[in-house]
């Protein structure tokens, strides 16, 4: 098997490909033009996203190119691939906005040379398409009974499929058909949601242009709970820092669950596997540490990390700067009269609502310093503060708030 491939099968990214022997023999012969497309629906990736993006590092460490396709287009009508409702209808100004925002992002983890990794919208080819002609040509090609047999469109006949949402497949392998015509792009990977429209676009090729291209596509990453990986306390693990905070981004991944750390280290760390194996036999916290440390630096920078992991230590007690804790700050005055730990929970953002306060307090969730508030009606006062004038909150083993007090 050609070389990048087997790294790619290694590191647990494959799932399906539609010809493998013969990509394997075609990446042997030279480098090979790839894309993967992202959808800027929301103005924030979240990692969800990013493991396509992941293995298109590993594919152009090999030479490789990759086109990174920004579907300011096809996102004006949504893809209802893995949904069970349409999608809400996105003005076209915002879809611009979000693809602006999405490839900033991006650039942050690619480096865009216009050469060897580049990126287009396929709004570009798709905004004053002539429906007429596009039927005649395109739609000509494709099978109703045949697209009615993927998965994504079964599941979507069971809640209703409009008609619009009938014709994402084609304008996606539409996509694959412009960018081999314009920039000889060979094969598109993504999720295993997207098998069939990545199938569809390599039918297409064939059948308009009598060419072989691929398609390969990798697992949807569940944790080893059976849930959907990157779903945080909070909603998705997005990219952007005013969303999901650095530390926060780091914390979810510092409290993976031990039987996830090995395969989220291979997907989501360029790390070597026999560093990796190490890690993990060595020791699993350490490990755990090593992955929120790699991803977050990945994702956010080495400054960003080094802060996250400095306020990750200082809250479990293990060293580190309490400066790089989420702070807030609360006027002396408030303690003087006292405020109760409900209302102290709720103002630190560490519950959403009273009524979230008093079930985590009454489950022995809520720490004041290293003490455990049981009592709902408990007040805080001067005498819980140390000798800084600080207070430091926890909710449950994963959420900390530091409380400065002026």
């Amino acid at each position: 098997m050609n070389e990048a491939l087997k790294v790619l099968q290694e590191r647990g990214f494959f799932q399906q490909c539609t010809n493998l022997e013969g990509l394997s023999e075609r990446m042997d012969k030279g480098p090979i033009s790839f894309y993967v497309g992202i959808d800027p629906t929301g103005p924030s990736l979240h990692i969800g996203h990013m493991l396509p993006v992941f293995a298109a590092r590993h594919l152009c460490a090999f030479g490789h190119k990759a086109c990174i396709l920004a579907g300011g287009g096809t996102a004006r009508i949504g893809d209802p691939s893995g949904k069970t409702e349409m999608r809400k209808m996105l003005s076209y100004e915002t879809l611009d906005k979000n693809v602006e925002s999405i490839i900033a992002q991006l650039g942050r983890f690619l480096d865009f040379d216009g050469k060897t990794i580049f990126h287009a919208n396929n709004k570009d080819w798709l905004a004053n398409l002539n429906y007429i002609d596009f039927l005649r040509e395109i739609g000509s090609q494709f099978s109703v009974n045949r697209m009615l047999s993927f998965e994504s469109y079964k599941r979507r006949m069971e809640t209703g499929l409009s008609f619009i949402e009938f014709n994402y497949q084609l304008l996606q392998s539409y996509d694959f058909l412009m960018l081999n015509e314009k920039h000889n792009i060979e094969m598109q990977i993504g999720g295993d949601d997207q098998w069939g429209n990545i199938v569809a676009g390599v039918d297409l090729i064939r059948r308009l242009r009598s060419k072989e291209v691929f398609g390969l596509t990798f697992a949807l990453v569940t944790r080893a709970d059976g849930q959907k990986m990157g779903k945080s306390e909070k909603g998705a693990l997005f990219l952007d820092p005013e969303l999901v905070s650095p530390y926060e981004f780091f914390q979810y991944w510092r409290n993976t669950m031990d039987a996830d750390v090995r395969k989220f280290m291979l997907l989501f760390t360029f790390l070597p596997i026999e560093e990796i194996d190490s890690y993990i036999a060595e020791n699993i916290n350490k490990a755990k540490e090593k992955l929120a440390y790699e991803v977050t630096r990945l994702i956010h920078g080495k400054e960003a990390a080094d802060s996250a992991l400095e306020g990750a230590r200082a809250a479990f007690g293990a060293g580190g700067d309490k400066s790089s804790m989420p702070t807030i700050e609360m006027p002396y005055t408030v303690f003087e009269k006292g405020i109760d730990i409900v209302a102290l929970f709720v103002e630190a953002q560490l519950a959403s609502s009273k009524s979230e306060a008093r079930r985590l307090i009454e489950q022995g969730g809520a720490f004041v310093g290293e003490a455990t508030i049981k009592d709902i009606k408990a007040m805080i006062n001067t005498e819980n503060l140390n000798s800084e004038k600080e207070l430091i909150l926890r909710a449950g083993k994963k959420r900390f708030v530091r409380i400065i007090v002026r």
